[in-house]
């Protein structure tokens, strides 16, 4: 916190990769601004790769950039984008062209160790089955993403005789250092949380990276020896891009933040020096959100967190999902919760090609419940899982998405949103007050799921007159 006297003890701070802008990069830039108005001794230096230097530097008066300039080997760019008519089909995906290009450098010949960038914990794992399944000789195959357990992490740094393949989140970008990685292959792709305020929800999309970012992942190779950088997207979708990651307090639910901050004790949002300040409108929104959920009890322009605020901050997720699956544990329903939870948080799996529409529509019509179109999500989720639990092949589960009309891509995202809803459950020790059997006869599961969903959503609630 700001009074705390740890800071008091020391003359220099050092933020690293500030670039990334997470709201803890953001809350600490914040506090250390404050701090510099009561201690003119403070020395703080942050550092990072690719920030854009203008804004900090006028962030804390004008303070000095000073650019060092690292040695690199010169590293050549490839560009490899996909297919986009077999992209649409199904019948490839980044993980396929990622495979590909993988085996493309290993055919010409290419020295050195590999480090394939890819989004989710769930492309990492795939991507390594199919390398796997290959039997390239010589090549060891590991997985890198942060829920690995410490001495799974740690192989990465480990020599090893032939060829080390790294399958990585973007926590390769920047967070650690790989040594004698010598070939990138980028998907150019990463998960980006994003506040949708139409729909009032945080999604988890699989988003396009920044130019910064792009550049930061050709910066991994090329630090021993000439290195390549594949881009599996073109030349023109790069130069396109943003140039640098939109900070998180501006993607952010400002809900989100205001809660944070309020377990936190980090004094109001609107006085607090953010380096990008959240719009005014935006503030109000998220405050009015969370006197709605009961999550906050505000005196005047005070904020103090209620009982309920209290759970619902240990939980990393939109105050309205994080709401509703607190409210699921007492109604008996938090595995039908869970699944919503996650379907809220991506595009609608269902897809209606023009030319196709009214077979899209036949092959919809099987999962669709005429009361709720919540119901009709579990329908899906519940039918996908039954055939994979039978099929248990990729090609196959690609062609039961194919044959329904739902997008494959999407499928496997909502499975990955919920592995992660799940985990938090499991983390927050959040569970069922009630299971479904003790649950009155004349409460179905209809009532109970509503119930949990509406108690996150009050003011979406209408009435359906004549």
């Amino acid at each position: 916190t700001q009074e705390d006297p740890f800071l008091n003890e020391y003359d220099t701070v050092i933020i690293d990769e500030a670039h990334e802008r997470s709201l803890n990069i953001d809350f600490l830039l914040g506090i250390l601004r404050t701090l510099l108005k009561k201690r003119k001794d403070l020395k703080v230096i942050i550092t990072s790769a690719t920030m854009d230097t203008e804004k900090f530097s006028d962030g804390f008066g004008g303070a000095p950039v000073i650019t060092v300039h690292g040695r690199m080997f010169p590293v050549e760019v490839r560009y490899m984008p996909p297919d986009k008519k077999q992209e649409e089909r199904g019948d490839l995906t980044y993980v396929d062209n990622a495979v590909r290009a993988v085996e493309n450098l290993i055919l010409e010949g290419q020295k050195g160790d590999m480090l394939v960038f890819m989004p989710t914990e769930q492309d990492i794992l795939e991507t390594c089955d199919l390398l796997e399944a290959r039997q390239l000789a010589g090549v060891t195959v590991l997985p890198l993403f942060a829920r690995l357990s410490s001495k799974q992490q740690h192989r990465v740094f480990s020599s090893m005789p032939g060829r080390k393949i790294v399958v990585a989140t973007n926590v390769a970008e920047t967070s650690l250092t790989i040594p004698g990685i010598r070939l990138v292959i980028d998907t150019g792709l990463a998960r980006i949380s994003r506040y949708i305020p139409r729909s009032r929800i945080t999604s988890l999309p699989i988003s396009p990276i920044s130019i910064s970012s792009s550049d930061q992942r050709k910066g991994r190779c090329g630090r021993v020896a000439d290195g390549i950088c594949v881009r599996l997207y073109s030349g023109e979708d790069y130069e396109n891009r943003d140039q640098f990651t939109p900070p998180e307090v501006l993607r952010a639910n400002l809900a989100e933040v205001i809660l944070r901050m309020a377990s936190l004790n980090l004094g109001e949002i609107h006085a607090f020096p953010f380096l990008d300040m959240p719009d005014p409108r935006s503030i109000k929104d998220g405050i009015d959100l969370l006197k709605e959920l009961g999550a906050i009890a505000k005196t005047g322009r005070r904020i103090g967190l209620a009982p309920m605020g209290r759970i619902m901050a240990r939980m990393p997720l939109d105050p309205k999902i994080s709401r509703m699956l607190i409210e699921a544990g007492k109604e008996g329903c938090i595995e039908e919760i869970s699944v919503i939870a996650s379907a809220l948080s991506i595009q609608d799996p269902r897809v209606r090609p023009s030319e196709q529409a009214s077979s899209a529509d036949q092959r919809h019509a099987s999962f669709k419940d005429p009361e709720s179109d919540f119901i009709s999500l579990l329908n899906i989720w519940n039918r996908y899982h039954r055939v994979m639990d039978k099929e248990k092949t990729q090609n196959r589960m690609r062609k039961f998405c194919r044959e329904n009309f739902l997008s494959y891509i999407r499928m496997r995202e909502w499975r990955h949103i919920h592995g992660q809803i799940s985990t938090i459950l499991k983390e927050q020790k959040l569970r069922q007050c009630k299971g479904r059997e003790a649950r009155d006869k004349d409460e179905n599961l209809y009532d109970a799921v509503h119930r949990s969903i509406l108690s996150g959503y009050l003011s979406n609630i209408a009435l359906k007159k004549e």
